[in-house]
Parts: C-alpha cells; sequence; structure tokens
C-alpha cells in the first residue's frame, strides 16, 4: 500500500503501518489533554493504542498463518487507523478452509482476551474483574475488554468483516461461492449503512469505518464476479490484436502523434524487436508537461514491462498484472509479441460475457 512505512518483516510477512496512523496516535494524545490529562495520562493513552495494534497484527497473523496452512500466501500486512488488513494472494476455494481462515483472526484476540482474564483474576480476584466501569479499570483489564470488543465486532455479519467471510463461506457450501458472495456483501452493505447513519449522530469515525466496509463488499463481491465470468478464459481470449508499439529511439512527439491516433493508453516499448517496459500514458503526459517533447521514449520512466503468454489462464495473467501494478501487458506467443492484454480490454470482455449469459448466449 502506498504511503506505508514498513515497520520489518516477521513469519516470512512484510508489516507496514500507513501513515495515516501517526493521525491516530495524535488525535489520542490531543484527546487525553483536552479532557484535562496531564502529559503522563496522554502517553499512556498511546501506549495503550500501541499496544492494542500489536494485538491486531496479531489478529491479522492468525488469518495469515491459518492461510499458509492452506498454501495460500499473504504479501503484506499494513496497519491503518481503523484496523489492520492482511492482503492474502487469495482465498481458499474451499468453504471450510475460508471458514478457519476468517475466525482464526478473532480466535487471536479471544485467546489474548482470555490470558488477560487469567492474568487480572489471580491479582485481584474474579469480584472486580467483571466490573465494567472503564474509568476506573487499568490498563490490563481495558486491553482485556477491547479485545473482546474486537472479537464482537468483527464476527458480525457483515462481508467484508471476518463474521462476513464465515457468512459466506457457510452459505458458499449449499449455494455456490459466487451466490454466497452476493449475499454475505449485499448484508454487509446493509450494515454500513445502518452503521453510517448511528455514526452520523454518534461518533464520525464510525461513517469512516461504514465506508470501508460498504466498498470493501462492493469490491469482493465485483472480484469474486469476474472469477465467475472469466474463469474459463485464456489470454488470448481477453487481448487486443490491434495495437501499436513504440521504438526506444522514437520522439515524444512520435509517441503523441500515436496516443492522440487512437484509444490505446500505453503502448510497449521495443529495442530490437525486445520488449524493454511499457510507456503509460501519465509518464507521456508528465514529460510533455516539463517541455520534453524533444526527448527520446527511451528517456522516460517506463514499466516494469511485464509479460504474459497467450496460453495463460487470464485470471492468473489478471494477477500477475495486479502484483506489478500493471495495467497492461504485452502478450508473447513462443517469444513474439502477439497482443496486448489491458484491464480495460479485460472490463469489455466481462461486459459482452455477461450480456451473452443474460441472454442465454454462453461464451
Amino acid at each position: 500500500m502506498k504511503w506505508s512505512l514498513k515497520l520489518g518483516r516477521f513469519a516470512g510477512i512484510d508489516v507496514f503501518v500507513h501513515w495515516t496512523f501517526a493521525l491516530l496516535v495524535g488525535w489520542v494524545f490531543l484527546a487525553y489533554l483536552g479532557a484535562g490529562q496531564s502529559v503522563v495520562e496522554a502517553l499512556v493513552g498511546v501506549l495503550f493504542v500501541l499496544v492494542l495494534f500489536v494485538c491486531i497484527v496479531l489478529h491479522e497473523y492468525g488469518h495469515a498463518l491459518t492461510a499458509r496452512r492452506y498454501g495460500v500466501g499473504t504479501q503484506d500486512i499494513t496497519l491503518l487507523p481503523i484496523g489492520g488488513v492482511a492482503r492474502l494472494e487469495k482465498l481458499p476455494e474451499n468453504p471450510i478452509q475460508e471458514f478457519w481462515v476468517a475466525i482464526a483472526g478473532p480466535a487471536v484476540n479471544l485467546v489474548i482476551a482470555a490470558v488477560l482474564c487469567v492474568v487480572l483474576a489471580a491479582m485481584n480476584g474474579m469480584g472486580r474483574l467483571l466490573q465494567l466501569d472503564w474509568m476506573e479499570a487499568g490498563f490490563l483489564k481495558q486491553l482485556m475488554w477491547v479485545n473482546l470488543f474486537v472479537v464482537a465486532f468483527n464476527m458480525l455479519p457483515a462481508f467484508p468483516m471476518d463474521g462476513g467471510r464465515v457468512l459466506r463461506a457457510l452459505l458458499a457450501a449449499r449455494m455456490g461461492r459466487r451466490r454466497a458472495t452476493e449475499i454475505a456483501a449485499g448484508i454487509g452493505q446493509a450494515f454500513a449503512i445502518l452503521l453510517g447513519v448511528w455514526g452520523f449522530f454518534v461518533n464520525p469515525i464510525l461513517i469512516f469505518i461504514a465506508i470501508f466496509v460498504y466498498l470493501g463488499a462492493q469490491a469482493e463481491a465485483s472480484q469474486v464476479r469476474a472469477q465467475s465470468v472469466l474463469g474459463g478464459f485464456r489470454v488470448r481470449d481477453g487481448m487486443m490484436t490491434r495495437y501499436r508499439t513504440l521504438a526506444i529511439d522514437d520522439s515524444l512527439g512520435r509517441a503523441t502523434e500515436e496516443l492522440l491516433a487512437g484509444s490505446q493508453h500505453d503502448f510497449p516499448v521495443l529495442d530490437e524487436g525486445r520488449i524493454r517496459g511499457v510507456l503509460v500514458r501519465n509518464e507521456l503526459v508528465k514529460a510533455l508537461a516539463d517541455g520534453r517533447r524533444d526527448a527520446r521514449v527511451g528517456d522516460l520512466k517506463l514499466g516494469d514491462g511485464v509479460t504474459v503468454e497467450a496460453a495463460d489462464p487470464l485470471l492468473e495473467a489478471l494477477e500477475k498484472m495486479r502484483e506489478h501494478d500493471s495495467a497492461t501487458a504485452p502478450v508473447l506467443d513462443n517469444g513474439r509479441m502477439v497482443g496486448l492484454l489491458t484491464m480495460e480490454n479485460v472490463g469489455e470482455l466481462m461486459m459482452v460475457q455477461s450480456a451473452m449469459g443474460e441472454r442465454g448466449g454462453g461464451r
């Protein structure tokens, strides 16, 4: 994720913190001071937030390490002000495996709360442990209750939260993954709307959480729909066969002419027939704005030139493009360039297939 600072690599997984996390820490510090608390008490409040987010990192490792047991890797874990995100390479197709991956995160928080409960009971007895006065509760007791809240909140059946994924896994065992996702996503979006309305009257932070839940449910449903539509296709089925290329010694004036001559936005750059990279429209426009019309195409920053094979499964090729943050990929067949795969063209393929499916036409 952009604008993130790497904290380290643990158990083979990179952990990042997004810059907006600093806003949360600053807000907590100022909120304590604004409530008349001392600087020391404000620092303790910040420490509590940091320790809580350690628990959230462990929550995400619960998902990641359970997914690893089923052969699914994790790209990274990123801390955000609203929680953590573990970017799994994919979700297990088996509903039972997805169930265990989804429930593993809240299970970690439940274990943390249980350990804290045992420690506090040994220190103060069960009577004081069950008292719910937040202001009188100590550091460890507050941490225990917050971990229990994390469990309860995450297990709400609102996709894409953990409870929603558990619901999707249970439904998928009976009705298929696509239909299960549509139902779970619909419930998640309805919950997001209610949460947003509640946040309008109670706490604006809930509005941001509601937006995250709504968009997350929408994105997940779109992804599963794409997998369902494109599952049987190869790259050759979705590639552009009418495209233009640029030579590494071409001027930006020539590149501009090609850009304006058609609807193609990104251009493979060739050097004696070999692909050196892809010139994307934004880099071309940026160079033109800097007055570099006479510069060579090879002088600009080119995309890394990720390529795909015509016979590759289309979904695997798209995943490879996403990993390289590339919207365009040259298509090769026995080392020869035969097409261009773009996200836009794939979107058009999906649109056509969906329309044909609605009319009963199939592929």
